[in-house]
């Protein structure tokens, strides 16, 4: 009501946080800042949030290809739209070109000034509200803790918090002028937060298309200079997907933005998950699988003290949380791209039950209710389906399905099936998402009219946590 945000909410206690285990310590650029905010500095923060994205949702004012901080939005959600995009690219024998842009310390050169501005004339915000948030902004200091020692407190004059709630949301806002600009260039693009992706169909020898997005990352680097922002041309990343017969051109491909080159690279990891040039997804499965046969052999060493509910938890916490994290880029793969995954999941059974080498393990995943990572990742795609049919979740994955109309009357046109895109035969790593949902959403209708009861349609799909079962 008064439009004052309280002076002993904006102390600040900024811990450094290596980015990556294995990081040279002595290095400062190694180092996240992460600003420890009070708890009821947090609280009012989170009261604001909900407000602020409440507004945003009902005016229509989210950036549609930003999925940060959104609700029903993940990075998951952003990669499925990606993936599914590069790879109808492919099906229509084009090549893409898939850019990762890096912000140096985005966070922290935020203007406030220009932020507030955005604030009030591109999203509407103004009297008490606006107060608040000039209030929020303003003011604000910080001290560091490294080692137990605190440094002398000083002002901070710009930038956002990267450990408040409201930090993130506000930079989202900050960058909605971009898209404008992106928009222009004609060029596909999805952000999460400080992360930005553009891709575009790329002929590889075409001088003049190179030229043009060449013009475009020359326009974003001075549209992010002039909102004191940088890009980080030497961590920023290039690849070239698209079918197997085109990679021979794409091997000394390369960009410039001004004095900077940008060289191809064969794989480029992409809000957690690996991507390769033709997304087998060969390199994300093996990063898994090195990595959760790590985090089970420590859990063996200690299982014989463990409860099985506390074995459960780490093995959830440590390993199936990694198998499903993006799981729905699998959808399609052939049976042999899961063999890495489905030993994972076998070993992480055997050690939770202490179940025997050479017994079958069929019937350890039936009794731990746990589907095969191949159907995981089909029953991903039916949940992101059925959240794209209902308005559960983003519009930018309910505009790749339609639902079938027959050109005659049919007893199968109130089915609820969808209408299945003519597609070319694929190869690995070559099945979008828009393909792949209409086929499994098909069978599934067909499944639950030919059921006489829920419990048979669970029956049919070997689980008991098949959360679609009540649209029967």
């Amino acid at each position: 009501m008064t439009g004052v945000f309280p002076e002993c909410f904006k102390s600040a206690v900024v811990v450094p946080i290596l980015k990556k285990p294995g990081l040279d310590v002595d290095m400062v650029a190694n180092y996240r800042p992460i600003s420890h905010l009070s708890f009821l500095s947090k609280v009012f923060e989170k009261v604001i949030f909900k407000q602020l994205t409440e507004h945003l949702s009902t005016s229509n004012l989210f950036e549609p290809f930003r999925s940060a901080f959104r609700p029903n939005h993940s990075t998951e959600t952003a990669l499925v739209k990606v993936v599914n995009d590069l790879l109808v690219n492919a099906d229509n024998d084009r090549t893409s070109v898939l850019l990762l842009l890096d912000l140096s310390a985005a966070f922290d050169t935020v203007d406030h000034c220009i932020l507030l501005d955005r604030l009030e004339h591109f999203i509407g915000i103004t009297g008490n509200v606006l107060s608040w948030l000039r209030s929020y902004l303003s003011g604000r200091s910080q001290t560091v803790s490294f080692k137990n020692d605190l440094s002398e407190t000083c002002a901070v004059r710009h930038g956002v918090p990267q450990g408040s709630v409201l930090g993130p949301l506000l930079f989202s806002m900050y960058l909605l002028p971009l898209g404008v600009l992106l928009r222009s260039f004609n060029v596909t693009f999805h952000c999460y937060t400080d992360d930005l992706q553009l891709y575009v169909p790329l002929t590889i020898g075409n001088d003049a298309e190179v030229s043009k997005l060449e013009s475009c990352l020359s326009a974003i680097k001075g549209w992010l200079s002039d909102n004191f922002l940088l890009l980080n041309t030497d961590k920023t990343e290039l690849m070239v997907i698209g079918p197997h017969k085109f990679q021979h051109l794409s091997q000394n491909f390369i960009l410039r933005i001004d004095d900077s080159v940008i060289n191809c690279r064969d794989k480029v990891k992409n809000l957690g998950v690996w991507f390769d040039m033709v997304l087998s997804f060969e390199s994300h499965v093996k990063e898994i699988t090195k990595t959760a046969f790590y985090h089970l052999r420590n859990i063996a060493r200690i299982r014989q003290v463990l409860s099985s509910d506390t074995a459960e938890v780490l093995v959830h916490a440590f390993v199936s949380s990694r198998i499903d994290y993006c799981n729905a880029l699998l959808s399609g793969l052939p049976k042999k791209s899961f063999r890495g995954l489905q030993m994972v999941q076998n070993a992480a059974a055997r050690i939770l039950t202490r179940t025997g080498k050479f017994e079958h393990i069929s019937p350890v995943l039936n009794s731990l209710h746990w589907l095969p990572c191949q159907v995981r990742a089909d029953f991903k795609v039916l949940l992101l389906t059925y959240k794209a049919l209902n308005g559960l979740a983003y519009t930018y994955l309910s505009d790749l399905l339609h639902l079938y109309v027959p050109s005659r009357a049919l007893r199968s046109q109130d089915s609820g099936l969808l209408k299945v895109p003519r597609a070319r035969k694929k190869t690995v790593g070559e099945q979008a998402f828009s393909f792949r949902a209409p086929f499994l959403w098909n069978n599934l209708a067909q499944d639950i009219r030919q059921a006489c009861s829920v419990e048979v349609f669970k029956t049919k799909l070997k689980t008991h946590l098949f959360t679609l079962s009540y649209m029967s």
